[in-house]
Parts: C-alpha cells; sequence; structure tokens
C-alpha cells in the first residue's frame, strides 16, 4: 500500500502539468493554465497519425499473436507424463524472462547483424543476399513480437498452469471412462477450467494496448526503422526527457493512460455482459 501510494498516486498531483505552460522555476501551482492547448497541439500534430497507427499496430498484433501463445503451451506441457521432463520443459521455457531487456536487445542485433549475423550468414549459405534487418521497417514489428513470444510467453505461461492444476482431477478420470481422448479432454475439461483465468488477462491485455515495453522499443530503434519503430512512449521520452517539452510530453502521457482506461472499462463491461469473468 505504501509503495501504490508514493509511486502511484502521490505522481498524479504532478499530472496537472499537462494543462498547464510549465516552467520549473514558477512550480506546478504557479505555472500558466493553458487548459487544453497541449492535447489538442498533439492531435494536430503530423506525428499523431503515425503514433497512433504503429503503436495499436505493434500492441494488436502482438496481442493477437502472443496472447494464445503460452495458453496452448500451459496445454502441451500439461499433458506430458513424465515429471522431471516437464520440469525440464518449464525450466527451458521461462529461463528468457529471466534475461535482462537490454541482453535481449543486442541479442537481436547480434544475431541479425547484415556482416556477423547467423541468420544472415544461413541466408547466404542458401544463395540469398544478406538483409538489414534492423535498417528495415517493415521488419521491426516481427522481430519485436517474436522476441517478445521468445521472451515471455514462457512465463506467462506457469499462470495458464496453475490454472490447470487447480482442475479436479475426477473430472478427466469421469471423461476416460466414457471414452474421451486427450484432445477432447482438452477441449471440455481443460479450456473451460482455465476460460476465467483467460478472461482476466485478455481484459488486463486490452488496458494495456497502449502501453509497449519502452525500454525494449527503444533499443531496438535505429534512425532508418523509424517508420514502424516510433510509438507514443518513445515519442513521450524524446518530447520530454530529450527536448524538456514537459508539459507537452505529460499531455501525451496522460492521454494515452486515458485510452487505455477507456478501453479496460469498455471490455471489463463487455465481460460482465457476456456473463464472463471480469475485474469487478
Amino acid at each position: 500500500m505504501a509503495y501504490i501510494a508514493v509511486f502511484k498516486y502521490w505522481p498524479m498531483y504532478g499530472a496537472q502539468i499537462a494543462f498547464r505552460d510549465y516552467n520549473p522555476s514558477d512550480g506546478f501551482a504557479g505555472s500558466p493554465w493553458v487548459g487544453l492547448e497541449h492535447f489538442e497541439r498533439f492531435v494536430e500534430s503530423f506525428q499523431f497519425e503515425r503514433l497512433m497507427v504503429n503503436t495499436l499496430s505493434l500492441n494488436a498484433l502482438g496481442l493477437l499473436i502472443a496472447f494464445p501463445v503460452p495458453i496452448i503451451l500451459a496445454l502441451i506441457v500439461n499433458q506430458l507424463q513424465s515429471e522431471r521432463f516437464k520440469k525440464f520443459t518449464q525450466s527451458v521455457l521461462y529461463a528468457p524472462s529471466f534475461i535482462s531487456v537490454v541482453v535481449v536487445a543486442g541479442m537481436i542485433h547480434l544475431l541479425f547483424s547484415p556482416r556477423a549475423g547467423v541468420v544472415n550468414h544461413a541466408i547466404e549459405a542458401f544463395g540469398g543476399d544478406p538483409v538489414f534487418f534492423m535498417g528495415a521497417p517493415e521488419w521491426f514489428r516481427p522481430l519485436y513480437i517474436g522476441s517478445d513470444i521468445w521472451q515471455n510467453a514462457g512465463f506467462s505461461m506457469i499462470i495458464y498452469l496453475a490454472a490447470l492444476t487447480a482442475i479436479d482431477p475426477a473430472l478427466h478420470e469421469a471423461a476416460r471412462v466414457d471414452g474421451a481422448n486427450k484432445w477432447q479432454r482438452i477441449r471440455h475439461i481443460d479450456i473451460p477450467g482455465i476460460m476465467p483465468v483467460v478472461t482476466i488477462l485478455f481484459i488486463l491485455a486490452i488496458g494495456n494496448l497502449f502501453n509497449l515495453g519502452f525500454e525494449k522499443v527503444l533499443l531496438m530503434q535505429t534512425d532508418l526503422n523509424l517508420p514502424t519503430s516510433e510509438v507514443i512512449q518513445t515519442y513521450v521520452y524524446k518530447a520530454g526527457l530529450q527536448q524538456a517539452q514537459f508539459s507537452y510530453s505529460a499531455a501525451i502521457g496522460l492521454f494515452n493512460s486515458a485510452i487505455n482506461l477507456t478501453l479496460l472499462l469498455t471490455f471489463n463491461w463487455v465481460a460482465r455482459r457476456a456473463n464472463q469473468s471480469s475485474l469487478w
């Protein structure tokens, strides 16, 4: 509670600079009030459409492709008969989540380097020409989403495995007696059993649809792939810290948070209307 109060609620006091022409010497309350001027400036800027498209595309594709992967992995691992092999598989799958984002970004740069990268060496071995992956805008999203799945899917899998262990084993025993095979038990027992957890995590994921792993995007970003790699978070960092446009960047961040909150409330309401599990 102390952590949330100090690091989550107290900083909300400073969010007022989004509505002011903030000057550090005048402070939060002493800076001139400008209302929605910074929000209008962002919406009318030439960057607005590109930032919204890039952020939404990267997150929507990530949600569409990456969200089912931990569920599939959990269902597969749960069917393994050998406990030793099951533990080994879990360890291998969630080990990448303990690797630093900086290290992962460095690995991507090394693996896909046009000269020394293993991937380009393989392409050349098959008679192809090397590709400058980190400089090609069309390759940024596949590399980001693919590396995100590799790094985080195994750790997310643990949540679904925990939900699977809570399913009553008597259901599987009764299904075996009735002649159900493995795939029928997965379809009619395992998937419905973890659906409440899937719904909750999906709602939370929707609530972060406009949030990205800022560090990883920034580390993978180059001057050549900016058309697809420049997202709201990196733009806020550059405008706020590098260019000292504190009020403007705060307005963009508040705008982004408002969209996320709206999506979270909307999908939570939809889940309740559909008689599914919801946050409240």
